[in-house]
């Protein structure tokens, strides 16, 4: 009997056995792959790694301005999928030692759920007096003719291409469909990216949308537009009505992920729309049973995942423990870069709030232009309830947004004021003052 069962080793799974670990519980992992899950293995690590390698031949093919000159800068894919590889078993070991290191047992194995809180693994079952189920998402392909034809890809078979392709089409413009399409336009290949909304990034805010999609100029969008089929290195797709097509060597899926849920209704858990229901403790409608990450289909980010599960611990430990989703940054790895926390404009006036914004172009921060073409794009928005004169979000585009996403996640979570913020004293020359400059823009 142990004290806790996670099914799962991805972030939120692993991380729940570690602080579980720590604070001297029994636990057992189970695993069908890999440690580290869907993000270390084929996402979130594998896909950033591919991503820098582009970004540094981007570079090193415009460092002219810099005093910087290269001549015949080339790039080798197999070289950097050797290094993607390795920064990956890095990684892994780096679990798999902390694992040990908390006195987790790790069984690799498909596992089932079964009734009275018992789990089967090769027949075999075990027992916890709690469970936590982490078993992720898989990529949804949409039921259209011919996604099941030998061009078409998703998000873990694109990272483990031989070669590059001469040409990728993008069906999905979110956050894992931008990605590869920036990594891939990066190294010149031609990219379409077909989109059914209007706009890509549906949590980005609008005008940094449109900014990003303007920079990408080596990628054709097609917004508002269905994909209906796929033949062969021809894909159709409606827009305004009218059907078009494009020739491409690949199609990437990339309409979003689906929680695994499969067979787990069987024991009575409530699962709604695929996911399963929990409330803000992680607790789903059966005793001692959690859920974490993307099975409940709340907000499917590693990060989120990983604090999940941290707050199924603390609630199975005795430290009451709540999940709140208000402060939750999010990070684009393109080129480029941007990240965000909390409302957007738009989001905030549909929430009923009277809202001041500003914003502030990052090219009159110091180490951004000391570091980017003047022509770079680059700006910090903030939004600020007009009354109370909390902050609500803030919105990066451009530099390392992912890195000064954190800070403004701090400010939002702790519902600091405008005079509050402006009393936080940043270093400079930094990047990050651009967060102060568009709280001081506020009138």
């Amino acid at each position: 009997m142990y004290d806790i069962i996670i099914i799962g080793a991805g972030p939120g799974g692993y991380v729940a056995a570690e602080r579980a670990g720590k604070l001297g519980k029994s636990v057992l992992i189970i695993e069908k792959e890999d440690l580290g899950g869907v993000c270390l293995n084929r996402g979130c690590i594998p896909t950033k790694t591919l991503l820098n390698s582009s970004k540094l031949f981007k570079q090193a093919k415009n460092s002219a301005p810099y005093g910087v000159h290269t001549e015949n800068a080339s790039f080798d894919w197999k070289e950097a999928m050797a290094w993607k590889s390795e920064v990956v078993d890095i990684q892994r070991s780096g679990v798999s030692f902390l694992m040990n290191e908390n006195k987790v047992e790790v069984l690799k194995g498909l596992a089932q759920v079964l009734e009275g809180k018992k789990v089967s693994v090769d027949g075999k079952i075990y027992e916890g007096e709690n469970i936590i189920i982490s078993t992720g998402s898989t990529p949804f392909v949409p039921p259209v003719p011919g996604a099941d034809g030998p061009s078409v890809v998703t998000s873990r078979e694109i990272l483990e291409l031989k070669n590059l392709p001469a040409s990728l089409a993008v069906i999905g413009g979110g956050v894992i469909g931008m990605e590869f399409a920036s990594l891939f336009s990066n190294l010149g290949i031609k990219v379409d990216v077909i989109e059914m909304m209007d706009e890509i990034i549906p949590m980005m805010d609008k005008d940094h949308a449109r900014v990003m999609r303007r920079d990408m100029k080596g990628i054709y969008f097609h917004l508002s537009s269905q994909l209906l089929k796929i033949e062969g290195s021809r894909l159709s797709y409606l827009f305004d009505g009218k059907e078009e097509s494009l020739e491409t060597e690949i199609v990437l899926m990339a309409v979003g992920r689906r929680p695994n849920t499969t067979e787990l209704d069987k024991i009575g858990l409530d699962i709604d729309k695929g996911r399963i229901v929990v409330n803000e403790r992680m607790q789903t409608n059966l005793p001692g049973i959690y859920a974490v990450g993307d099975v409940t289909g709340l907000s499917m980010l590693a990060h989120s995942a990983s604090r999940m599960g941290e707050v199924a611990v603390n609630n199975i430990c005795g430290k009451v423990d709540r999940m709140r989703y208000n402060a939750i940054p999010w990070a684009v790895y393109t080129s480029p870069e941007a990240a965000g926390c909390g409302m957007t404009e738009a989001e905030a006036i549909a929430d009923g709030r009277n809202v001041k914004t500003a914003s502030v172009l990052m090219k009159h921060n110091g180490r951004f232009l000391a570091e980017h073409s003047k022509t770079a794009v680059g700006s910090c928005k903030v939004v600020v309830d007009a009354e109370t004169e909390i902050l609500l979000g803030v919105h990066l585009i451009g530099g390392i947004s992912s890195e000064l996403v954190a800070g403004a996640a701090a400010m939002i979570e702790s519902e600091l004021r405008v005079n509050e913020i402006k009393e936080i004293i940043f270093p400079h020359p930094s990047l990050s003052e651009v967060i102060r400059d568009a709280v001081w823009a506020i009138v």
